[in-house]
Order: structure tokens, then sequence, then C-alpha cells
């Protein structure tokens, strides 16, 4: 426990982490490093980077309840083209392969096709994070083309299989809609062709943990192609952060510290040897970087992108707190899904 302490009084970031409230355990709460210690993971540490996740702005066509970035229609953080060139330039000066775009809806950054499409021609993979409605909007509609001509794998968020359940938590008309661009991307060879990746995101609608993914894959897919006629290549299962929207959630219905325990009980030291953060670097609409998206949302800052050091970034000791049961709780949980299977 003497290194423990040692450790989150010297990190950096750890005055700033104690700053936020919500990272802080409860008295009936076992901090998570405490856990790391238990399973000989602590202090976690990057092992790679294979992925750069750059938050493109946090503008969005949608308000969905679960949101942890807080995105809507009102939020105007945008990403200049000064600041994806220098995300560009880390990702070749890091041979980083994969560029993951996300938002809000990444789609609505002005710059948003000449980033794709720069990071193409450099031979990097590129995932856009779509929240489908975008591609039925004034403006948008040819966006499905432009993902299919420049062989982008789209993940969208279509967290159940039914309307209500959809409409509850990301609005009303929004199940109909997700069912409508499904078609458009299906109809361009999404789900269909390998080349085409179409992947959708699952994510409880309350204080409950996903179910285990596979089984979940195979019942979407049944039901999507009875219900819908639709199709996709595979299924990611994420847990619900307790940050932002869904921790204001918790603590306004009384669940905040039933659901913490539920993750506590769950900690899983295979999925914490495996979480996303150990091989990825989040990077903010401002430059700003961070462990990973949840990090940033709560701005525990380790960087900036116009600095980035690959050899410094692929070894450094990661920021964790309470939040992350959220990542190591049952099967676990990442932007790509469970990583337990």
């Amino acid at each position: 426990m003497a290194a423990l302490t040692l450790f989150r009084q010297g990190h950096p970031l750890a005055a700033a982490a104690e700053q936020r409230r919500q990272l802080l355990p409860r008295a009936d709460e076992t901090p998570f490093e405490e856990k790391l210690a238990e399973a000989n993971l602590f202090p976690l540490l990057a092992t790679h980077i294979d992925t750069l996740q750059v938050n493109v702005g946090k503008m969005c066509n949608q308000t969905c309840h679960h949101c942890h970035v807080d995105a809507g229609p009102d939020r105007r953080e945008i990403m200049t083209l000064k600041t994806m060139q220098h995300c560009l330039t880390a990702m070749e000066s890091a041979k980083i392969g994969t560029l993951d775009v996300t938002g809000g809806a990444p789609e609505m950054n002005p710059n948003f096709r000449w980033f794709v499409s720069r990071a193409r021609e450099l031979g990097r993979h590129v995932i856009d994070r779509c929240n489908l409605t975008i591609l039925l909007a004034p403006g948008f509609t040819d966006m499905p083309e432009f993902l299919a001509a420049n062989h982008v794998e789209v993940v969208a968020s279509l967290p159940c299989y039914t309307e209500s359940t959809v409409d509850k938590q990301r609005g009303d008309g929004v199940f109909d809609k997700s069912i409508r661009a499904i078609r458009r991307l299906n109809d361009l060879g999404y789900g269909h062709d390998a080349a085409l990746p179409l992947s959708l995101v699952y994510n409880p609608g309350g204080a409950s943990l996903p179910p285990p993914q596979a089984t979940l894959e195979a019942t979407y897919k049944r039901e999507l192609a009875e219900r819908h006629g639709i199709c996709f290549t595979r299924l990611f299962t994420i847990a619900n952060m307790p940050i932002s929207r869904f921790l204001d959630d918790l603590q306004k219905s009384g669940k905040y510290e039933n659901y913490m325990q539920k993750l506590i009980a769950a900690f899983n030291p295979v999925a914490a040897g495996n979480v996303m953060c150990r091989s990825l670097v989040s990077v903010g609409w401002d430059g700003q970087l961070f462990d990973c998206d949840f990090n940033q949302m709560l701005d525990l800052r380790i960087g900036h992108i116009r600095d980035f050091n690959a050899t410094t970034f692929a070894t450094r000791a990661i920021l964790t707190a309470q939040h992350c049961y959220g990542c190591t709780a049952g099967a676990g949980s990442s932007c790509t899904g469970a990583v337990v299977i």
C-alpha cells in the first residue's frame, strides 16, 4: 500500500484527480488501484499504441440520455484543421495504424471529410463512430457514399433491436431513422462486404451490466433481419460509465451506490489486463491528450497532441480511478466491446 500511495501522490495528474469527487472511492468502496494491485497490474502501464482515438467535436444532432460526452446541438466545441494535422503527424511518426474518429456526431465537423481522406491516403484504417441519424440529415445524405468510397469502418450505436427501448434512450423517432440509415449502408455493401464492416453498439438502458456479447449479437442479427431485413458485421457491448449524464441519472435515482457495488463485485483481472487504454491514446477536440475517452470527459490530461512523443506515451503509467470499474467488470468493456470472449 505504501507504493500505491506514493504513486498516486507522485503522479503528475494526481492532484487534478483528487479534485473530481466522482472519482473518489466512497467509504464502502474498494479503491480501483487496490484491485489492480491484487491482480499484479498496478501501476497499469500502456503496452503500445495501435489506435489514436480523436474526438473532433461535441456538436451532435441528438441528445442521448446515456451520453458520457454530454454532446448535443447546442455544443460548439469543434477541432480545427491544424489540430487534425497534428494528429496525422503523430500517427505517421509513431506508425499508429488506426484512426478512430468520434464526437458528438463527428461528421458535423466541417473538416471531417478532409481528415478521413488524408488518413486513408496515409494507409491508415479509419473508424467513424456514427449515430446513424446524421446520415439522413440535410447536408449529410451523401455521407454513406463517402464512407464507402474510402472504406471507412462504421461503428454505430443501436442500444436495442426494439423501437421503444432505443427511442427511450436516444429520443423519439431515432430507431426508425437508424433502421433507414442501416438500409442505406447495407445497399452500399456495409455488413455484406468484408471491406465495409458495420459494427453496432449496445449499451444497457440502466444500471446493469451488458449480457454476453456473442449471445446478444446472435439475437440482434436474427431480430433485425426478421423484422427489418437489415444486417451488420458484429456487435459491441459497452457498459455505461458512471460519469457525466449517466452519473447524474444514477445519483438522481438513488442507484449510484448499488451500481458501483455491482461493478466492483464483477471486477475481472483478465479484463483489467486487456483494457483499451493500454494500446490507445485519446485526443480531445482541442488537442489535449488523455488515456481514454472517459478520462477525456473528466479532463484528466496527459499532454497535448502537438508535443506527442511515441516512446513516452507507449509506455506511460495510466491514470485510473473509480470509473475504471466500468471497463473491468464481467467480460470487460471497451470501444470495441467486450475484452474477454
